[in-house]
C-alpha cells in the first residue's frame, strides 16, 4: 500500500536492487497476495507505511489472514523455531510529524512478529522517512526537521546498500 508513493519508491528500489543482483523477484501488493505461499520463498520483504503507529488496515488484514491460515495448518509452533533458509525483511515508511521514528517502530515490530511466528529469521527492519504530503507544517516542524522531498536520493541509496549487504550475508551462509 502506498497512498503517497513513498512506500512504493522504497519497494521499487528494493526490486531494482534485487534484479541488478541477478535475482528474479516477484512483487505483489497485499491485495494481490492472498494466495501467495510464503514458505515457497527463501527471502520475503513486506513493507508498509506507518499510520497511527500501525501498518494500514489492508496490511493488517493480510497478516491476520496469513496467521489464521498458518495456525490452522499447524505451522506456528511453541517457541517459534527458526526455519533454516527462511529470511524476512520488513520495511516501514513514515513521516513522524510528532515524535519521529517512535511513530513507526510499532508498525515494523508488528510486521516482524508476523514473520517470527512463521519461523522466518527477521534479518532487518528498515525505516525510511517520507514527506508528509499535503501538510507543509507536518513536514517541517516535527522532531525530524525538514523532511520535504523525502525519501530522497540518499535515502534510496541507503536502501540499495542495505539490500546489497543483506544479499551478501545470505550468500555467505
Amino acid at each position: 500500500m502506498s497512498a503517497t508513493g513513498t512506500t512504493e519508491k522504497v519497494a521499487n528500489t528494493i526490486l531494482d536492487t534485487l534484479i541488478h543482483a541477478g535475482i528474479k523477484p516477484i512483487i505483489k501488493k497485499v491485495a494481490e497476495a492472498a494466495d501467495v505461499q510464503l514458505y515457497d520463498f527463501d527471502l520475503v520483504f513486506l513493507g508498509a507505511p506507518s499510520y497511527s503507529f500501525q501498518p494500514p488496515e489492508p496490511v493488517q488484514k493480510f497478516i491476520k489472514a496469513k496467521m489464521k491460515l498458518h495456525m490452522e495448518r499447524g505451522d506456528i509452533k511453541p517457541g517459534c523455531p527458526v526455519l533454516p533458509g527462511k529470511t524476512a525483511v520488513v520495511f516501514c515508511t513514515y513521516s513522524g510529524p510528532h515524535t519521529g521514528i517512535a511513530e513507526a517502530t510499532p508498525a515494523g515490530d508488528y510486521m516482524g512478529q508476523f514473520f517470527e511466528h512463521l519461523g522466518f529469521s527477521v534479518a532487518a527492519k528498515w525505516y525510511t522517512v517520507g514527506e508528509f504530503k499535503g501538510h507543509e507544517d507536518l513536514s517541517t516542524q516535527g522532531r525530524l526537521g525538514d523532511i520535504r522531498g523525502r525519501p530522497n536520493v540518499k535515502d534510496l541509496a541507503e536502501i540499495e546498500s542495505n539490500v546489497s549487504t543483506l544479499l551478501k550475508s545470505i550468500q555467505s551462509r
